[in-house]
């Protein structure tokens, strides 16, 4: 049996729905089914942000918003010309859904559930008369004369044109890969530092705006460090593991880091700080109070791990402690020995290589009528919507091609 469709969309999650319903909106008569392999749809939308669905970001430049992924930012300058975040929030105004901005940027739901983003996407489909068919497993795509036909699990379809959304998924990598295109091999791009070390043993959940420097490489970020039961995590830490996630991949999560709690004091001027600090303190106890904005129990600890114990004085500092202490401040080593998916959301650095798709229609350059959107291709984003809205601005791009 053949099935035979104008479109045909790979993959039911977020860039799947959001590309079919912009088609069939513009388009509305053309025949569109989305594939999905699984038994539910926008099972990753549902579980996304905590369960909230962290939509988009509140940056609406383009020029800015690039700046937040690590792989695409030259290629994604001109689709956030074509719709970026304000666009976002217009479209799903459009359809009933309210957003509303947290103060680091973040945009949900107002409804605070993820489940308003699936139900606005499952009931425009249905409205729109657009095909859903789950259990729909891929096993081949074929390039005909003038068609796709696409074999599944279940049955045959064919197709004008074919739009892959499956994100990361090997198998859909490896059939694309045998018609051509080339697959820079995924790697995980959001993940957390596993680190023992007893100056940060027992203070889960203190944070300090700290920089962190990956030894013997360019790497660096900084931003709020967060200490967890496992070592070390936070926007601080996640933004360096994005930036850094072949180069950390290759040292097989194996590396030193330098950690500066001042962030942005260099040796020399925390060691003068710690001068002044020498005279006006100079009865008072070292460890008891953190002169920085930064909590007690980390002050303390690093205290004792500069070789000064818990009675000594300010005034008893001796030339050696105090630039031991200066030293652990802005330039203390940490060993990393592996490291931990951040929380829910597993993103991979990784895709179709962006040099073989054409960013203006999203379109394949090997193949006509072959699109992409969503994480199938080589982006990837910090922690923050992000992720999403380049979804939706490839899907969008797609389907203005179609008008």
């Amino acid at each position: 049996m053949n099935t035979k469709y104008d479109i045909l969309i790979v993959g039911g999650g977020a860039a799947g729905f959001f590309t079919a319903i912009n088609i069939v909106e513009k388009n509305p008569k053309l025949k569109v089914a989305i594939l999905e392999r699984g038994k539910e749809v926008l099972s990753k939308v549902k579980i996304s942000g905590g369960g909230r669905c962290n939509v988009t970001h509140a940056c609406f430049v383009p020029n800015d918003l690039v700046k937040f992924y690590p792989r695409g930012e030259k290629e994604l300058r001109g689709p956030f010309h074509q719709f970026c975040s304000g666009d976002t929030i217009e479209w799903f105004e459009k359809h009933g859904v309210e957003l509303k901005i947290e103060d680091d940027g973040r945009m949900f739901p107002v409804s605070n559930s993820s489940q308003t983003i699936v139900d606005c996407f499952i009931t425009a489909t249905q409205k729109l008369g657009i095909d859903i068919l789950t259990g729909q497993s891929v096993q081949s795509i074929f390039k005909a004369s003038t068609y796709w036909k696409v074999e599944t699990s279940q049955e045959t379809f064919s197709c004008q044109k074919l739009i892959m959304t499956s994100g990361s998924n090997p198998k859909i990598w490896e059939m694309l890969q045998e018609i051509g295109h080339t697959i820079i091999p995924p790697v995980p791009s959001l993940f957390t530092f596993n680190i023992k070390d007893k100056r940060i043993k027992d203070l889960m959940g203190v944070s300090a705006l700290a920089t962190v420097k990956v030894k013997n490489s360019k790497l660096e970020a900084s931003g709020p460090l967060l200490i967890t039961h496992w070592g070390m995590s936070g926007p601080g830490i996640l933004r360096l593991s994005a930036w850094g996630a072949r180069e950390l991949s290759d040292k097989k999560y194996q590396f030193a880091i330098d950690v500066n709690w001042l962030n942005e004091l260099t040796f020399d001027e925390a060691e003068e700080k710690l001068k002044e600090l020498k005279l006006e303190h100079s009865k008072k106890a070292v460890s008891k109070k953190s002169p920085f904005d930064f909590a007690n129990r980390l002050w303390e600890s690093l205290v004792l791990a500069s070789e000064i114990s818990e009675e000594t004085k300010w005034a008893d500092l001796s030339k050696k402690q105090l630039q031991n202490l200066a030293y652990q401040l802005t330039k203390g080593t940490f060993q990393v020995n592996g490291k931990s998916t951040f929380k829910e959301e597993f993103v991979t650095a990784g895709g179709i290589d962006l040099k073989e798709i054409n960013f203006k229609t999203m379109e394949s350059k090997l193949h006509p009528n072959l699109y992409f959107a969503g994480e199938i291709v080589n982006i990837d984003a910090i922690t923050g919507g992000f992720n999403f809205q380049n979804a939706w601005t490839g899907g969008f791009i797609i389907s203005q091609t179609f008008v």
